[in-house]
């Protein structure tokens, strides 16, 4: 087993290297068109990003095609910008929260909060927020579509990360600390590495689900604001109010072409060189294939340019700051004392104690106790649905993903697939079922109901797909010897080595469904609009009439019942994963 190998990073001069021509070859000449090709889109992209906000008034969306490459590029770039900022956000606070347990009381259920809190409910805030930070400038309202995406984004990655660290074999754990590598060395070491497979699975989830929730980030409303910035979304949302099918179709298509892309051009080379971490004795028969990692791979010009990054890069990962006798083990974390726990645990309280009457005196001084209830019923229906789309989506899901996990050079044609299905916005999915149920008179209540899960069910496939990908070669020779087979396999072996990538899908696709419940109740085709009873549609419904209390007190209710379901449910399994389920 190896983690970060000498020879996978190449900083260090070796004879072979050093007999490397010098001169380019044809992959070269390849890899920098590539290169220079994605340069010159971000400094186009970025650079019409910094107009002024008037300009955006004497320049509206317009639904002719032409404009549609234009759109694809700022929606793509703002898009990877969030999912820089979370991948930023995931190694800082997922690891301390997987690290120190006292900052993991807070942070693990913080998370679990807001990433229920509907994009919609950020965006009241923050765009009042981006706009007076950059007065009168596109960059403002820029930060607050890409803070929004970012919202819809981070969740997925920071608790697939966290997960990962809290499962790592104690066996590698133990070696690290033989070795006395400091807690620095042993994240670039041992932790990343491991971590490394189901955080690209779930950052490819992640750009999925930032394209789900493109329209609500992009044509903003929220109260007398209404921006609608150059892209695919607001692109997306013009085309539903004048109900024109063709410029749908046309979105649509441009979507599927961006995600073959960049799934082709950076996704694919990344799992194929993320090979070399899974958890395994013996080498696995079939690996991820991508020309252009076999391009990078065959490249003479830019190895010898970029050696002495990675040289850089590999010192940094080498640096001491601290000793491995001082640290603790992150499956164990702190170990102070019970007086030190009990100060912790007060000062926690109080903060919570105070917000909570913060929040109450706000809101006491507008709403009644009857708003309370309206909104608790609301929120009861909401978790009915929810409940109830995760367990089919798992029943469904589970056994697809595992079938595909198994079999990488199938999970090769699969992933683009799936990738595009997650990021398939709800609301191009508005005229057909408006019309639908307008024509049948069924019951919104039910038919809007599996909106919510159409994003955010492919979380537990890509998770379960993650796992079964990551299950070790050498396990799986052992049960071919002895020959497990049935209902054992399932129990034994599948179910128990998937299970924390499922836990991490499930919760992650709990809360992602409590968030497009705020897309998926209120759906609207030209002036036809149908809800359904739910949480989701009184944020949104408050949020357009910008109504800031009711937006607080819908997302106070909402923290709550994801609060409630996650600690009866989702938290105790994640910590039997954590404490059973796990490669010793």
């Amino acid at each position: 087993m190896v983690f970060f190998p000498h020879n996978s990073i190449e900083p260090r001069a070796n004879p072979a290297f050093s007999r490397v021509p010098i001169l380019p070859n044809i992959y070269d000449l390849v890899a920098f068109t590539l290169l220079g090709g994605a340069i010159a889109l971000v400094v186009h992209g970025t650079s019409d990003m910094s107009g002024s906000l008037a300009l955006l008034e004497k320049q509206p969306i317009s639904l002719g095609i032409g404009h549609l490459p234009e759109y694809a590029l700022r929606t793509t770039l703002r898009m990877f910008a969030g999912i820089l900022i979370s991948l930023v956000f995931t190694f800082v606070v997922a690891t301390f929260a997987a690290k120190n347990r006292r900052a993991g009381q807070i942070i693990v259920p913080a998370m679990d909060i807001l990433q229920s809190v509907p994009v919609l409910g950020f965006l009241t805030f923050t765009v009042t927020f981006f706009l007076r930070l950059f007065p009168g400038q596109e960059i403002g309202a820029e930060c607050a579509s890409i803070f929004a995406i970012f919202t819809s984004q981070v969740w997925n990655m920071a608790f697939s990360f966290y997960q990962s660290l809290t499962s790592i074999p104690t066996d590698l754990d133990e070696v690290c600390r033989s070795f006395k590598l400091s807690a620095w060395q042993r994240f670039w070491r041992l932790e990343a590495p491991f971590a490394a497979p189901g955080l690209i699975w779930n950052t490819m989830m992640s750009m999925s689900g930032g394209w789900f929730f493109v329209v609500a980030s992009e044509a903003i409303t929220v109260g007398n604001t209404d921006i609608r910035l150059p892209g695919i979304g607001s692109y997306l949302a013009l085309a539903i109010d004048e109900k024109n099918f063709s410029a749908i179709a046309a979105a649509v298509l441009a979507m599927v072409v961006i995600i073959l892309l960049y799934n082709q051009l950076l996704f694919r080379p990344i799992l194929a060189w993320a090979e070399k971490f899974k958890v395994e004795q013996s080498t696995s028969k079939e690996k991820v294939n991508s020309w252009v990692y076999d391009i990078i791979r065959h490249t003479r010009l830019i190895k010898r340019l970029s050696a002495p990054f990675l040289w850089i890069g590999q010192q940094l990962m080498m640096i001491r700051f601290s000793s491995a006798e001082n640290q603790v083990n992150p499956a164990n974390s702190d170990t102070h004392s019970e007086i030190g726990d009990c100060a912790w645990g007060f000062c926690v309280l109080s903060a919570i104690l105070w917000g909570g009457w913060v929040t109450f005196d706000y809101l006491r001084q507008a709403l009644s106790w009857q708003d309370v209830w309206i909104s608790f019923s609301c929120g009861l229906m909401t978790l009915l649905r929810v409940a109830v789309l995760i367990l089919l989506a798992s029943l469904l899901w589970v056994p697809v993903g595992i079938w595909i996990g198994l079999r990488p050079s199938l999970a090769q044609h699969i992933q683009p697939i799936a990738q595009f299905l997650a990021a398939f916005p709800a609301n191009v999915l508005f005229p057909f079922v408006v019309i639908a149920i307008v024509v049948t008179g069924a019951n919104p209540n039910i038919w809007l109901s599996p909106l919510m899960i159409l994003g955010t069910q492919w979380y537990i496939l890509f998770n379960v797909i993650a796992g079964a990908a990551s299950f070790p070669t050498d396990l799986k020779e052992a049960v071919a010897v002895y020959q497990i087979r049935s209902w054992t396999w399932w129990r034994r072996v599948m179910l128990p080595g998937i299970f924390p990538y499922y836990i991490t899908g499930a919760l992650t696709a709990t809360g992602g469904s409590w968030n497009a419940s705020i897309v998926a109740e209120v759906a609207s085709w030209g002036n036809t609009q149908l809800e359904a009873y739910g949480l989701g549609a009184y944020i949104a419904n408050a949020t357009t009439a910008g109504d800031v209390r009711r937006v607080v007190l819908g997302i106070v209710v909402m923290a709550f019942f994801v609060t409630f379901f996650n600690r009866i449910l989702w938290r105790p399994l994640y910590a039997f994963a954590e404490r059973r389920i796990r490669f010793n």
